[in-house]
């Protein structure tokens, strides 16, 4: 037996003593948690920076505020959200209540990525905790020195029957996957996605899955340019494009074009300098692989800004790409890096068919004060999530909730949403024994009319 399998096991027994039901108890392992990232914040800042040069604000705003913002939601609503609801009855159950429970899974399995490795590990753990859970989290090992300090703390916060890292690379995938979790929630790509249904399946197990896709970003005619300049150079060149919510490409009305491009250029230097490779504030890509293919995609079109690398360094100047069509490789999967492919368009009616043809995203930014227009983009394009005049924002709360649609992925999380996922809906009819219709017993004999009249 594997130390994985008798790490499953041994929280399946811890589990089925009950002592994760106890709100009480959940509480105290979200604020001991709570203390130990306040109490290793700068540890925390300083594994972000060597997995992925990013710099403290960016951390702070992008993973740990997040983080820490959302164990205090959850801290003051998780008594609500698991108090037994009680809900009508239908008058053919009289005399009856009826209830729901939320109850936990049991035992689930966290698989997280390297991008925003601290905020996307914690962040559905906190949902997992709330829900009365025990748990495996498997971090990125691509963000090693992440990786390592969330293993660290959760081994100084919790025993590992209720809660275990688990370190490796696809080796270590491929064997969690081979055991029978209750729930497995995943963010990655979308073939890895796929790979971790086909393996849930085996067993029945319900998954949700955060993917991506070409998160499209729309800049209408009727616009502040200089402001969605800003806006749009900010979420593209967050973490360098290693954003699953990043726009992807830039889809623009053509009498602008030139001039969001000149203001998107002005904001690029005023945000990272001339040499943005040379900027220590700038993230670089997470490892050479991803370097190597986000080179490959600027070969294609006709660069207008940036182009520049630093092997060394692992990093890429904020790029804008003109010319580019759907054929060309930089459309035909997620960037995930700080290129932005420009197309424009002449009417909104072009872009809505256009981006229909294609997977839905996990996320639709667009700009414009046209309500007709807006309208138009967000009843007929169905994506994850997104915003009308800001990019990436739309994620940082715990008052909606995040998730794809189609390929992007399946199932949301955040908040309540976050303790709907790691519960399951328990409906339970509690029936009176004073009374008992003798209508449903056989023989039915002339029974059928009465019966229709009480359930309509």
């Amino acid at each position: 037996m594997s130390d994985i399998n008798s790490i499953v096991n041994r929280q399946r027994e811890y589990f089925n003593k009950g002592e994760t039901l106890e709100i009480t108890f959940r509480v105290n392992a979200l604020k001991k948690l709570k203390k130990a990232i306040k109490e290793n914040e700068n540890e925390i800042f300083k594994a972000l920076k060597s997995d992925l040069n990013k710099a403290s604000f960016e951390a702070y705003m992008t993973e740990v505020g997040i983080v820490l913002d959302e164990i205090d939601h959850i801290i003051r609503n998780v008594g609500k959200w698991s108090r037994k609801r009680r809900v009508r009855t239908p008058l053919a159950h009289f005399k009856s209540t009826s209830f729901i429970f939320s109850e936990p899974h049991g035992v689930v399995l966290i698989m997280s990525p390297w991008n925003y490795p601290f905020q996307l590990t914690l962040a559905p753990l906190l949902g997992a905790i709330a829900g009365g859970n025990c748990v495996i989290v498997k971090p990125s090992a691509y963000s090693a020195a992440t990786s390592s300090l969330i293993e660290k703390i959760i081994r100084e916060c919790f025993e590992e029957k209720y809660i275990a890292v688990i370190s490796g690379g696809r080796a270590a995938n491929q064997e969690l996957l081979q055991e029978n979790f209750d729930y497995i929630f995943f963010t990655g790509s979308v073939s890895i996605g796929k790979n971790v249904m086909e393996a849930a399946s085996k067993n029945l197990t319900p998954v949700t899955l955060e993917l991506g896709g070409k998160s499209p970003c729309i800049v209408d005619l009727d616009v502040d340019i200089d402001l969605a300049a800003r806006r749009i150079v900010w979420g593209k060149c967050l973490n360098s494009g290693q954003t699953c919510v990043a726009p992807d490409y830039l889809y623009v009305r053509k009498e602008i074009k030139d001039s969001l491009i000149a203001a998107m250029k002005k904001y690029i230097i005023k945000f990272y300098g001339k040499e943005p490779c040379r900027n220590d504030e700038f993230p670089r890509i997470v490892n050479e692989k991803h370097f190597n293919r986000l080179r490959e995609l600027m070969k294609n079109g006709r660069l207008v800004a940036g182009g520049d690398v630093n092997p060394d360094t692992l990093q890429i100047s904020p790029t804008i790409i003109e010319d580019i069509s759907w054929d060309d490789p930089v459309m035909q999967e997620e960037i995930f890096g700080p290129i932005m492919p420009v197309l424009e368009y002449g009417k909104i009616s072009e872009v809505i068919e256009e981006v229909n043809r294609h997977p839905k995203p996990l996320a639709l930014y667009l700009f414009t004060n046209n309500k007709e227009v807006e309208n138009q983009i967000l009843n007929r394009i169905s994506f994850g999530g997104g915003c009308v005049n800001d990019t990436v924002v739309h994620l940082a709360t715990s008052h909606m909730p995040f998730g794809g649609a189609g390929e992007s992925g399946m199932g949301g999380y955040h908040g309540k949403w976050s303790f709907d996922t790691f519960t399951r809906q328990k409906s339970v009819l509690k029936k009176s024994t004073l009374v008992d219709i003798k209508l449903r017993y056989a023989p039915y004999g002339e029974k059928l009319k009465l019966l229709k009249k009480i359930m309509g």
